[in-house]
Order: C-alpha cells, then sequence, then structure tokens
C-alpha cells in the first residue's frame, strides 16, 4: 500500500510555493486583463455600430426587385455619374449573377451596389480585396480600386444551393482613359452589348 508522506519541514518548500503563488497571481491578473480588453472591445463596436450602423442596413424588397428601384435589370452594369464616381450595381440569384460581366476601371474608386433575390451569396474578384457576401433583402456597399488592367473571375463563394460551383461573372478592369471613352454616353456599361 502506497503511503503519501506528508511533507517535510524543507526550507525550500516555503519559497517554491511563494513562487508558485505569484506565478499563479500573474496569470490570473493577465487572464483578467484579457476578459477586461475582451468586454471593452465588445462595448466600443457596440457604441461605434449604434451611432455607425454596418453597410448593410439599407434595404430592398426582393418581390418587387426587377419592377422598380435600383436594381431593375436596365440599372444594372457599370455606370459613371456625373459627378465622376464609378458605381457597379448587381443582383444575385441561384445561380448567376446579373450582369454576367461587369467592366470597371483600373487605378479609380468603384462602388459596389448589390444584393441577392433568393438565398445568401457572396462574390470576391480574382487576387483583390473585392470581397461581400450578399443578403436577400439588404443592400451591401462597399468602395475599392483595381491596381490593373486584365480579366478577373468572380465566383459566388456562399454555398447557395447545387449549382453553387457554376455560379460565377467576369469583371474586366479596363485602362482609366480606355473606361471613360466608353463610359461617356452615361450609359448602363457591361462587356455584353446591349
Amino acid at each position: 500500500m502506497n503511503r503519501v508522506t506528508p511533507p517535510t519541514s524543507n526550507p525550500d518548500h516555503g519559497v517554491a510555493q511563494t513562487v508558485a503563488d505569484a506565478a499563479e497571481r500573474r496569470w490570473a491578473v493577465v487572464v483578467g486583463a484579457i476578459i477586461v480588453a475582451l468586454i471593452a472591445m465588445m462595448v466600443v463596436t457596440g457604441v461605434h455600430w449604434s451611432a455607425m450602423p454596418p453597410s448593410r442596413v439599407e434595404t430592398v424588397d426582393v418581390k418587387r426587385l426587377h419592377l422598380e428601384g435600383e436594381f431593375v435589370e436596365s440599372n444594372l452594369g457599370t455606370v459613371l455619374g456625373d459627378d465622376g464616381k464609378v458605381v457597379v450595381r448587381l443582383v444575385a440569384q441561384q445561380y448567376s449573377f446579373e450582369p454576367q460581366c461587369i467592366v470597371v476601371p483600373a487605378e479609380m474608386p468603384v462602388t459596389f451596389r448589390a444584393t441577392a433575390t433568393d438565398a445568401i451569396h457572396g462574390f470576391v474578384v480574382g487576387k483583390t480585396n473585392a470581397n461581400t457576401m450578399l443578403i436577400p433583402g439588404f443592400v451591401a456597399t462597399f468602395t475599392t480600386s483595381f491596381k490593373t488592367a486584365g480579366e478577373q473571375l468572380m465566383p459566388c463563394h456562399e454555398y447557395c444551393g447545387t449549382g453553387h460551383e457554376a455560379m460565377w461573372a467576369r469583371v474586366q478592369v479596363l485602362e482609366p482613359q480606355e473606361f471613360l471613352a466608353k463610359a461617356k454616353g452615361g450609359e448602363r456599361m457591361s462587356c455584353v452589348p446591349r
């Protein structure tokens, strides 16, 4: 039978216990500081979002999306506004993007405004930072710029059903001068002639 022997009155035992207690107190303070920092981040984020809500708070009626408002079919694609801003409007639905091909300029800010009609979709443009989720009934808005001209793929990156793997579009990035020459008419632009 194993017997537990009581600790002897070793002077090193008291020092070891003191060191262990100090280490435990330090770790308790570190863990407590991490918890306080996380709670502070949640409070600051909550207060900030209540003052400046995220971009997906703008809503649209998905039942009337194609009939009226900003996302009617004739309003989809890229447009250069009178103020010089480039805006791309697109709609995602199982299993396609409308328009299928988007024309944007290189080295200029481009604002994307997009929504979905039926399921949660998303898109990412090639190796850029253009990446967002599209939720039915909400308008996703973000601004980005493209560094170089060329063609990039834009796949749906949120699983949206059995045809998800075939849901993608193309983005043609044109040199600024070429884009501005094409955009002079003020009409909606896409890769496919209308």
